[in-house]
């Protein structure tokens, strides 16, 4: 069973692909949706069978020889991944001493059980390190017949925008959904044709205690088409103990030859007692070039406004990044990097240099 589902991905893969990357922008390049590679149907965290071939035989440079291709089988309805993260990084901010560091930015472990295949599963996503471990999924998900629409229920990553690995992007930042601040919650999606639709509800307090009986409300719309696709997001989080929060999104991808292109614009509306800022703003724009096989150059320039009743020249932040990836062999990815941020001119901690070097395991 586990080498017929190999054999029926890596068939797949020589239809559909044209060597691309990952993150965000391989569905760009290969124009397709995220539930083709991941076993969340939004994207993140576990890979499928599909994504785990693809991972081994079209993202690197070069396979290893092997006797097997991994699918994280361990029995016929049960399957495990895993990704591990580790960085060297240098930081300087503006009047301060730099820093180095060595860390463990994370160790996740997924465990997928298909207790009835392609129809319902168990899902769970537990970050093992650093520290003691937090649980980032736990849901039940269960599939139509036709695999055009599905319920998910349980602690999940609400659907908004870019699944971006990078959760200290601006947009993540602003609207505040991303993959480290799951919630409990109820969704339905729908996957038919070019659309790729999501709708929740969920209690609004990315995992924490329930303090109210407001809830959250959370949409998202995608149109995808093998050389673009465009989005919109919302969500209305009322579970505070007074007043609302929105959040809209208009995201979208393109691809023009090797490089894949990302964009996001973000706006919050805060009207919650006692919050420092009503409204803020944040923008992304990406571009990914698959230089050759297994070697991808990541420019990405962002911009946030804390405050859009001030001037951005009085608040604003800039950040440049440009980070370069090598995937050498399968299982082993790495990324060297550099980003500039630029902030108010008073503001030192808003002026900051980081260079790094990232070793990403995964299986």
């Amino acid at each position: 069973m586990r080498s017929l589902r190999a054999a029926g991905a890596f068939a797949l893969l020589l239809i559909f692909s044209r060597a691309a990357q990952a993150e965000p922008y391989i569905a760009v390049q290969q124009g397709l949706k995220c539930s083709q590679c991941h076993v969340n149907p939004t994207g993140g965290g576990m890979r499928n069978t599909f994504g785990d071939v693809f991972a081994q035989n079209i993202l690197p440079w070069k396979r290893l020889d092997a006797a097997d291709t991994w699918t994280g089988a361990l029995a016929s309805f049960l399957s495990v991944g895993g990704d591990l993260r580790y960085d060297a990084s240098l930081e300087k901010v503006r009047n301060q001493p730099s820093t180095n560091d060595f860390s463990l930015e994370q160790t996740r472990l997924y465990l997928d059980a298909n207790v009835i295949p392609n129809r319902l599963l168990f899902y769970v996503d537990e970050q093992v390190a650093p520290g003691g471990a937090i649980n980032r999924e736990a849901y039940a998900l269960y599939w139509s017949a036709a695999h055009d629409w599905y319920v998910k229920a349980g602690q999940m990553y609400l659907p908004f925008g870019l699944r971006l690995q990078d959760t200290s992007a601006f947009v993540q930042e602003v609207s505040g959904i991303n993959m480290t601040t799951p919630d409990d919650a109820v969704e339905f999606g729908y996957l038919k044709g070019p659309w790729d639709i999501q709708l929740d509800v969920s209690n609004g307090t990315a995992g924490g205690p329930t303090v109210s009986n407001g809830k959250s409300y959370s949409g998202q719309f995608t149109f995808v088409q093998a050389g673009w696709r465009a989005g919109l997001a919302l969500n209305q989080n009322s579970s505070a103990a007074s007043g609302r929060r929105y959040a809209y999104g208009v995201f979208a991808g393109l691809k023009t030859g090797p490089v894949a292109w990302l964009a996001e614009a973000d706006l919050v509306d805060d009207q919650t007692q006692g919050s420092l800022s009503h409204r803020n703003a944040a923008g992304l724009l990406e571009a990914d070039w698959l230089i050759t096989k297994g070697n991808n150059l990541k420019l990405t320039a962002e911009q946030l406004a804390p405050d859009l009743s001030v001037t951005v020249h009085r608040n604003g932040q800039t950040r440049w990044s440009v980070v370069y990836e090598l995937t050498p062999i399968q299982f082993v990815q790495l990324r060297l990097g550099a980003r500039l941020l630029n902030g108010i001119p008073q503001a030192d901690v808003q002026h900051q240099q980081l260079y790094f070097l990232e070793l990403h395991a995964f299986f």
